[in-house]
């Protein structure tokens, strides 16, 4: 069978584990996004035990593989509680690029000069105000490229939920390369589908980015 005709005919099943890596890494993104700012948040704060479990968070998840990760949390909560391997996933994913983006954050709040802060607080707005009306705007554009890097990479990790079981777009290629003994061939139909999702989003931010930069200009 050629190339095509097998990218052909694995379409459903591919396009069903396509579905599943797609819900994998928006949620994951969504819920990276919530606690990527909490863990921001702490690591500037101005109280230390705030500031040292955020180091130690992303200490322990920067600097173990995700696999392990994946695995430890995947057999760790089905021992305490009824979970799928779908939202072990979504859990593990979450927690693995949160700390990954809360340093992005972190770095984009600290690249405005404090200056502006101060200028904000001397006209009369809270520090709350001054954050969300100077600060964020200016830190927002300044992270961008680096946010979307990180949901470019999110959306690439989804593939080691496999290792758990769960029927993404890398589980389905492995399940046709076992099943018709041809494992280059699906493994490069699935390395075509990352590719299509990863130019497409690609895309998608480069546009946003010269969008946010005219409005900067």
């Amino acid at each position: 069978m050629s190339f095509l005709e097998s990218f052909r005919s694995s379409a459903p099943l591919m396009l069903e584990g396509l579905l599943i890596t797609l819900q994998l890494a928006v949620l994951a993104v969504v819920f990276a996004l919530a606690v990527g700012l909490v863990v921001a948040w702490m690591r500037m704060s101005r109280f230390r035990v705030l500031r040292w479990l955020a180091q130690s968070y992303l200490a322990v998840i920067r600097g173990t593989p995700m696999v392990t990760q994946l695995f430890v949390i995947y057999y760790g909560l089905v021992t305490i509680v009824n979970i799928s391997a779908f939202w072990s996933a979504v859990i593990g994913l979450t927690v693995h690029n949160a700390a990954y983006m809360a340093e992005i954050f972190r770095s984009g709040v600290e690249s405005v000069p404090k200056g502006q802060t101060e200028s904000a607080r001397s006209v009369g707005m809270s520090r709350f105000q001054a954050l969300r009306i100077v600060v964020a705007p200016q830190a927002f554009r300044a992270i961008l490229p680096a946010l979307g890097n990180q949901f470019i990479i999110a959306l690439k990790d989804t593939a080691v939920a496999s290792f758990i079981t769960v029927p993404d777009l890398f589980m389905q290629a492995q399940k046709l390369a076992a099943s018709t003994y041809a494992p280059l061939t699906y493994y490069l139909i699935s390395a075509v589908y990352y590719l299509i999702l990863v130019l497409l989003l690609t895309a998608l931010l480069r546009r946003l980015e010269r969008r946010h930069t005219r409005y900067a200009i």
